[in-house]
């Protein structure tokens, strides 16, 4: 009978296997398919495997953000909407939305091995065409000092981090299950946005991402004179307290029920009340049809253009008129359909990009495609390459040792870590691309070479007499591939932290598996070596 006692690590590694079966295959942990029959975000069927773009086919976009920045800038007592109204009144091709004014932040270039600098007032313009000299001559013609060297290509940290979240929302909301949005770094220190999207053609993920998504109500009414009309912005994004979802009216057309911020309620409540938007009986809005001619209107302006026009209706031109709307203040932004109505709500939802993507090939922007097929052909590929490998690996290590009771466990040692790798990757929903199957055969390969030095060491001198001995001789070989194992952490480290794209999913794995090698598997295996080989078990 076996000894739990004296073999403890083979039955951690059984319960290490058991619960990377269960991650692989329990329905428990299945990703949600969205009711389609199917993972959307690029899964298996048979098992929980969540496939990357490489292996599912999908569009990846990657490109650079558009904007100059100057840091070290003196604002001179001014607040940071008043910097970025005056440098935009200097600036030929840029407006205050373009202009993002940030007190406080840390210098970008500055190494980590010199000592922090104090905060850096930065000024950033994401207008096209603005170039650092242009910048420049705007921060001079409005009268703020800043660092000779501090003029630079490219956006700040804090703007690349938001224009990530953003773009994750936009994803999100636009049902694009699996969609993942990043920040990579190149090794020559040029910073993009990698965006991954599973089973989309690359226009539809373009017109996402590429779509800056600023959206305003503005109020269009008549002047006092009655001939001309005024165009005021009455709501912005943020003075939305939620975004309702896109749905269908009862009587034709879409809606999205949006409720305001409590604290901007009553201006906007008063503002409906002067353009006369809450007049008596409401107001027609014939704005589309003729914008010379009609009663006070509501526009939704996205992106600079108008999508809506809208008049208020009785009721709530009433409560409004009353004052009784500031206490509940929801209305209805009204569309035409649901997709339309759909496309408003995620622009709302997501929110406003501070800075475009630059998909321009000088920038180095890329979008690429991959067919399902081709991603089906690249799983194919993969599976035929690790049996390749595993089928390459158990013959040398048989022709080595002749001795099957060597060999077998070794072989079943290493297949054991690449299970307990996929159980983690489908534990924790990572998704499987060809640096992750790289990764896996880095394992086997560096996993094996770590068992050889064993059973090398080991059966060096012949027969095993006693326990004590085989420990002796294990310890040895142990003390070696423990240092090969730090080493490899050590070199992958920088990989698996930096954002590199597809070097970071290899760099993990590889980390990992050595990992569980090191904890798990190699001591596994000199129990089963021990009890095979050792005359006094």
């Amino acid at each position: 009978m076996i000894d739990i006692r004296d073999n403890w690590r083979v039955a951690l590694l059984v319960v290490f296997l058991l619960i990377s079966a269960f991650a692989l295959f329990s329905p428990t942990l299945a990703a949600d398919d969205g009711g389609e029959g199917g993972n959307v975000a690029g899964g298996s069927n048979v098992t929980n495997l969540q496939y990357g773009l490489e292996l599912s086919g999908g569009t990846r976009v990657r490109a650079p953000l558009v904007g100059v920045t100057a840091e070290g800038v003196d604002f001179g007592g001014d607040d940071t909407r008043t910097v970025e109204q005056n440098v935009a009144a200097e600036l030929e091709n840029a407006s205050p939305a373009d202009v993002i004014a940030r007190s406080g932040g840390q210098p970008e270039q500055q190494s980590t091995a010199q000592p922090q600098s104090e905060p850096s007032n930065t000024v950033e313009v994401t207008a096209e065409g603005v170039t650092t000299d242009d910048l420049a001559a705007g921060l001079d013609a409005a009268g703020y000092a800043y660092e000779a060297d501090g003029l630079r290509e490219g956006v700040t940290e804090t703007t690349r981090q938001e224009v990530v979240r953003i773009l994750q929302n936009k994803i999100n909301e636009a049902g694009l299950s699996g969609g993942t949005v990043q920040q990579v770094t190149t090794a020559q220190g040029d910073n993009y946005v990698l965006v991954e999207v599973p089973n989309q053609d690359a226009s539809s993920v373009r017109d996402i991402v590429s779509e800056r998504g600023t959206v305003v109500i503005e109020a269009y009414y008549p002047t006092e004179n009655g001939s001309d009309y005024a165009r005021d912005v009455v709501l912005q994004q943020d003075d939305f307290q939620s975004i309702g979802t896109a749905q269908e009216g009862d009587g034709g057309g879409a809606y999205v029920p949006v409720t305001v911020s409590e604290s901007v309620a009553p201006e906007f409540q008063t503002a409906m009340q002067d353009t006369g938007l809450a007049q008596s009986g409401g107001t027609r809005c014939t704005y589309q049809a003729d914008a010379s001619s009609t009663e006070a209107c509501l526009l939704l302006v996205v992106n600079g253009e108008v999508t809506n026009a809208f008049g208020m209706s009785p009721g709530l031109a009433d409560s409004m008129r009353s004052g009784e709307w500031a206490g509940n203040p929801v209305f209805q932004l009204q569309t035409t359909n649901v997709s339309e109505a759909q496309e408003v709500s995620i622009n709302l939802r997501a929110g406003a990009l501070p800075a475009q993507l630059d998909f321009s090939q000088d920038s180095g922007g890329t979008t690429s495609y991959i067919s399902p097929t081709q991603g089906a052909d690249f799983r194919v590929n993969s599976l035929l390459t690790g049996i390749i490998a595993v089928l390459a690996v158990s013959g040398t290590v048989f022709a080595r040792y002749r001795d099957v009771r060597v060999a077998a466990p070794m072989i079943v040692t290493a297949l054991s870590e690449v299970i307990i790798l996929l159980g983690f990757a489908a534990g924790i929903g990572y998704p499987l691309d060809l640096s992750v199957i790289a990764g896996f055969i880095a394992v086997i390969g560096t996993g094996v070479d770590d068992l050889i030095i064993i059973a090398d060491e080991v059966m060096a001198e012949g027969q095993i007499d006693s326990r004590r001995v085989f420990q002796s001789r294990f310890r040895k070989a142990f003390w070696v591939i423990g240092a090969a194992a730090a080493t490899t952490i050590i070199a992958m480290s920088p990989l698996a932290i930096l954002s590199l794209g597809d070097l970071q999913g290899f760099a993990i794995f590889t980390i990992l598996g050595v990992l569980v090698g090191v904890l798990i598997t190699r001591p596994a295996y000199g129990d089963i070596l021990r009890a095979l080989t050792t005359v006094d078990r």
